[in-house]
């Protein structure tokens, strides 16, 4: 009965934090990621607004719904430019991350799995970002 109790009681647990607190160190995931800016052509009727309320700006991050699970929102991450998924031009925007802890805001279009999507202020930037892999550290969980 004792074990039974125990099992209930870690299934209520949700499990990020569960893997933060029992691993000690931070998560770490490589995934493929994009781009995107406040046009209504890459998001909705109300650009700027992201599904958790919150004003886009440089740091936030939206994720594909299947990740949601793992990194909830209100997540702090660090990202490392891994390069194109060809595997060129790594570290070409770690100098655009290095000081900023991302916060998931926002979530991506049903129809992406097992990505991530940076907000950026313009247009060029986001299409010299392309597709590229990151490096993905969780910082701290929410609450």
């Amino acid at each position: 009965m004792r074990g039974l109790l125990l099992a209930v009681t870690l299934l209520a647990v949700p499990w990020p934090q569960a893997l933060a607190q029992s691993a000690g160190k931070p998560k770490v995931l490589v995934l493929e990621a994009t781009a995107y800016t406040s046009s209504v052509r890459e998001t909705d009727s109300t650009p700027h607004i992201t599904a958790t309320g919150a004003r886009t700006r440089l740091g936030i991050l939206a994720v594909s719904r299947d990740l949601l699970e793992i990194l909830p929102f209100g997540t702090k991450v660090r990202l490392k430019d891994l390069g194109t998924i060809y595997g060129r031009g790594k570290g070409q925007f770690d100098a655009l991350f290095k000081d900023i802890v991302f916060v998931v805001a926002d979530v991506m279009n049903a129809r992406w799995r097992k990505k991530v999507d940076v907000w950026l202020p313009d247009r060029a930037t986001a299409l010299r970002f392309g597709r590229r892999k990151v490096q993905l550290e969780v910082v701290a969980y929410p609450e």
